[in-house]
């Protein structure tokens, strides 16, 4: 097949691309131009996989004209669409791939039900699509605005798609990635550090647990995404929920130190500095804090619980790992990443 990847040059982005490559697809890559095609890095992933026949197009996907330009005369089986971020950009694609492509995944997030607080996991049908009210008019290019309302614009871009689009459609609703020695978000690593030196963990009174998937697999997800056939929203996650506390007990055991839960008080609403949102070209924009201080969650600390269910995957045939044979080695590889002796341990 002829497959454009927009965006998605780094982290689980270079994987899905080496993926696509070893199963003989014709892989376009589209994006502003700052990162290229992952060419060093990809021999990491996936050895014997490197950049020959990936083809490189430059253009910024805000810029409708520009797209237009650089796909002229192009047509594509599938476009897997990294950075999806607005209903603008949404609206964008609608336009420009209308009769140029068969079928369209966007990769999505599990921030998407960032305002649901289940004692259950949550399928896919938890959102209500046709009832997301769509804001054009929103400053979707303001870089903080968009930061700060990550999971809503997701939201709204996966509306704008649901509800007119030209083509096949889906979404791919992605849980909490860990692992990789390239993660550039420093999530886990925040607690590596803090676990190793004794340091205060800000979390919240009641902790909930999350959904998280391996970068590999969902790496090896998306690929799988690529090549189905299925539409509309689909959750993708590992079985077996995380805490906070599993998260350090792991840390804990490969490097020594003391987990101190600190408990911080979050805004009436249950929102708090985590909050804030830091959008990768992977399409990664988890609630995720900085040094937590006073009102501040640490990364993987949640209010609310809106843990994913992964039964709709399943039947369309996926099958999941469970995160606890992937989170030893999700560990190990933050632990090397950080350079603190012990991984492994």
């Amino acid at each position: 097949m002829d497959v454009l990847v927009i965006g998605g040059s780094r982290y689980f982005g270079k994987r899905v691309i080496a993926l696509l490559r070893q199963s003989g697809h014709r892989v376009t890559v589209l994006n502003r131009g700052s990162s290229g095609v992952p060419s060093s890095g990809l021999s990491g992933v996936l050895p014997r996989v490197l950049s020959g026949g990936i083809e490189h197009l430059v253009a910024d996907r805000d810029d409708e004209a520009a797209l237009a330009s650089v796909l002229a005369g192009r047509s594509f089986d599938v476009v897997l669409d990294q950075v999806c971020y607005t209903p603008p950009q949404a609206e964008i694609a609608l336009r420009v791939f209308a009769g140029r492509v068969r079928r369209y995944v966007m990769t999505s997030t599990v921030e998407v039900y960032g305002d649901e607080d289940s004692p259950v996991p949550l399928p896919e049908t938890a959102l209500d699509l046709a009832s997301v009210v769509v804001d054009t008019g929103a400053p979707w290019d303001d870089p903080e605005f968009r930061d700060a309302h990550y999971g809503e614009g997701k939201r709204q871009a996966e509306a704008v798609f649901a509800a007119g689009a030209p083509f096949a459609w889906s979404s791919v609703r992605v849980a909490h990635v860990l692992g990789g020695d390239d993660d550039f978000t420093g999530r886990l690593d925040h607690y590596v550090r803090r676990v190793r030196d004794g340091e205060p963990i800000a979390v919240p009174a009641v902790n909930r647990p999350a959904t998280y998937v391996y970068v590999e697999e969902i790496a090896a997800f998306l690929a799988w995404a690529v090549e189905a056939d299925f539409t509309g929203p689909v959750n993708a996650h590992s079985h077996g929920p995380l805490h906070t506390a599993d998260l350090c007990a792991e840390i804990e055991r490969q490097v020594g130190g003391r987990t101190v839960f600190r408990e911080v008080g979050v805004g009436a609403g249950g929102e708090s500095g985590a909050g804030e949102v830091e959008a990768g070209e992977d399409g990664i924009g988890e609630a995720g804090a900085r040094e937590a201080g006073a009102g501040e969650l640490s990364p993987f600390s949640f209010v609310r619980s809106y843990g994913m269910d992964n039964s709709l995957a399943t039947a369309l045939g996926y099958s999941f790992t469970h995160s606890s044979e992937w989170l030893p080695r999700a560990v190990s590889e933050a632990v090397r990443a950080a350079g603190i002796a012990g991984a492994g341990r």
